[in-house]
């Protein structure tokens, strides 16, 4: 499972990363309301915890912008705003529970696990053209015809098609799948899009993954196939 957590004093978001990385959990951290705003929209995380006070923009304004997206992502809002108007803002701005701080590290733990099982109960599929994407067994396919994606295979195309049409850049693919403190370059990109597309084109999928000069790469659907 993979968590963003959007908090501005740094400190405690890396206690809390450290925390859930120990529960076998998947953690990124972003420091402002902002750069959580971007990160989150790329929808390829099950859960987002957000802070409300925030510089740039706060925890009410970017769970909207999540929300007014589409994006059904979970939203845990930890706060130390805890009057009962602030608790129905940030309810009504699209966030699924409101916890206060200070907070007990086990009621964090059982408001994570009771909102991930919540989304499990969702449709565990993405699909683009006449191609599927399994979340939960990392395996695409196409009629039946399909195929087990690697790791960060999956990851790729997870956040491609999540994109869609719009263009992902080699860096911001990097930094998505990779990490920011990965050594990882920008032929790596290059590698696994090569593997996608020889593994679309082998189960038949009319989904091509096509590369702007100088924006990156999106998916295209070929009508004619």
């Amino acid at each position: 499972m993979k968590i963003l957590i959007i908090e501005d004093e740094k400190l405690l978001a890396d206690s809390l990363k450290t925390m859930l990385e120990a529960k076998g959990f998947e953690v990124e951290t972003a420091y402002d309301g902002e750069t959580g705003a971007e990160y989150a929209e790329l929808g390829i995380y099950d859960l987002l915890i957000l802070d409300v006070m925030m510089p740039k923009l706060n925890g009410y304004q970017l769970a909207r912008e999540v929300r007014a997206k589409r994006l059904t992502t979970p939203i845990l809002m930890l706060t130390a705003k805890s009057g009962l108007m602030d608790r129905v803002e940030g309810l009504n701005a699209g966030a699924d529970y409101y916890l206060t701080k200070p907070f007990d590290a086990r009621e964090l733990l059982a408001c994570i696990n009771a909102l991930l099982r919540r989304q499990g109960n969702q449709v565990d599929v993405m699909t683009c053209g006449n191609t599927t994407l399994d979340l939960a067994s990392s395996t695409l396919s196409c009629g039946e015809q399909e195929i087990r994606l690697s790791a960060r295979e999956f990851d790729v195309m997870r956040l491609l098609m999540n994109a869609g049409a719009q263009n992902l850049s080699k860096e911001v693919i990097l930094s998505r799948v990779w990490g920011l403190e990965s050594n990882a370059v920008e032929n790596h990109v290059e590698v696994y899009v090569g593997f996608l597309r020889k593994k679309l084109r082998a189960i038949g999928s009319n989904v091509r993954i096509t590369a702007a000069r100088g924006l990156g790469y999106h998916l295209e659907v070929d009508e004619a196939c």
